[in-house]
């Protein structure tokens, strides 16, 4: 079966290079773009499966690249990987019709996630700028169709368990009483649809929820 062809859009060359090796082991990385106005012409020539861009380019910037890109290439999926985690660019990201907005700080984590859940024709949104989306209809959508969204207790407790400690250690190192960290636990089952800890283990490693 034929790798999905991803195209990188920013201008600085250690980050691409990193972006890179994340991405190649499942991905086939076609090319790169170090301005908005050549992202848009590679885009254009190549036809990726998915355009990464940064919102902050030289020339044109991400959202308006992106924006030209898809009246061109409705079909390519475009995930921004930015540093800017201001509402507005997220707002301006969704509008436009972007697949996916993750921050470069944690783009080691969830990079290969969010290429995932876009090329599925879901939409993947970090975790932690979820609460930025103020549109009740994207926040179930993002809810229902993505990769499930935890709030930062839920991750923080689903990392713990992939650690090994027990409803009764969490709650301590949480500070929260125990009926909380199980109130939240079954929450976390539901969304990601496992029940189990060591199933939930294995979810938490895959989606760079490390053990902690």
């Amino acid at each position: 079966m034929p790798r999905a062809r991803v195209l990188l859009g920013d201008d600085h060359g250690l980050v691409v290079e990193a972006f890179r090796k994340i991405l190649e082991p499942e991905f086939d990385v076609v090319g790169v773009a170090a301005d908005g106005a050549a992202l848009v012409g590679e885009a254009l020539r190549l036809k990726p499966d998915a355009v990464l861009v940064d919102i902050s380019m030289p020339l044109v910037n991400g959202l308006e690249a992106a924006r030209r890109i898809k009246r061109e290439l409705p079909q390519t999926k475009i995930l921004f990987l930015t540093m800017h985690s201001d509402r507005s660019y997220l707002r301006d990201a969704m509008k436009l019709g972007a697949s996916g907005y993750i921050l470069k700080r944690a783009a080691g984590n969830e990079l290969v996630t969010a290429v995932r859940t876009v090329l599925r024709g879901k939409t993947y949104v970090a975790p932690e700028l979820l609460e930025a989306i103020e549109d009740p209809k994207l926040r179930q959508a993002l809810e229902l169709g993505s990769v499930p969204v935890l709030t930062k207790r839920q991750g923080e407790i689903l990392r713990l368990i992939a650690g090994g400690k027990s409803n009764t250690e969490i709650a301590a190192t949480l500070n929260v009483t125990v009926s909380t960290i199980r109130f939240h636990r079954t929450i976390t089952m539901r969304k990601v649809g496992i029940f189990t800890t060591a199933g939930l283990t294995r979810y938490a490693i895959e989606h760079g929820i490390f053990p902690g």
